[in-house]
C-alpha cells in the first residue's frame, strides 16, 4: 500500500474542502439566497461564508448544520456524492439554456467578486423588465 507525502495529504484536503465550498455556493445560489441571506439566518459572517465557499476554510460540522438548516436542506446533503450535478440535470435544462449557462461559466471565472455582482445585478434588471 503507497503511502501519500504530506504534500499530496495538503493537496487531497484542500480538494475537499474546495468541494464542500462548492457545493454550499450551489444549494446557495441555487435556492437564490446571497451570502448576506444566509448571514442573516445563521448569524456567520458574511467573509467567512465566502471563506468556505472559495476553501480557505473548512467549516465545522455545527457549522454546517446552521447553514444546511439555514438552505433548508438536510446536513447529509453536503455529502451526497454529486448531489448538485444530479439536482442540475434533474431541472432539465433545454440546449439553448445550457449553451447560455456554459457560456457564463467559462467567461465569469476571471470575474473578481465585485464584478459578478455588478453582472447579477444586470442580469436580475434585464430579467425584471422583459417582455416575455
Amino acid at each position: 500500500m503507497q503511502r501519500l507525502s504530506q504534500r499530496e495529504k495538503r493537496g487531497v484536503r484542500k480538494k475537499r474542502m474546495m468541494k464542500i465550498g462548492i457545493t454550499i455556493r450551489g444549494y446557495r445560489l441555487q435556492k437564490g439566497f446571497s451570502q448576506g441571506d444566509i448571514e442573516k439566518r445563521t448569524g456567520l459572517l458574511r467573509c467567512y461564508l465566502s471563506r468556505v465557499e472559495n476553501g480557505h476554510t473548512i467549516p465545522s460540522l455545527d457549522t454546517l448544520a446552521k447553514i444546511a438548516e439555514a438552505l433548508d436542506i438536510p446536513l447529509s446533503q453536503f455529502f451526497a456524492e454529486e448531489a448538485l450535478d444530479r439536482e442540475m440535470v434533474a431541472q432539465k435544462l433545454t440546449e439553448e439554456e445550457l449553451r447560455f449557462l456554459t457560456q457564463i461559466r467559462r467567461y465569469s471565472t476571471n470575474l473578481n467578486d465585485s464584478d459578478r455582482k455588478l453582472l447579477l445585478a444586470m442580469v436580475k434588471k434585464f430579467a425584471a423588465t422583459a417582455v416575455r
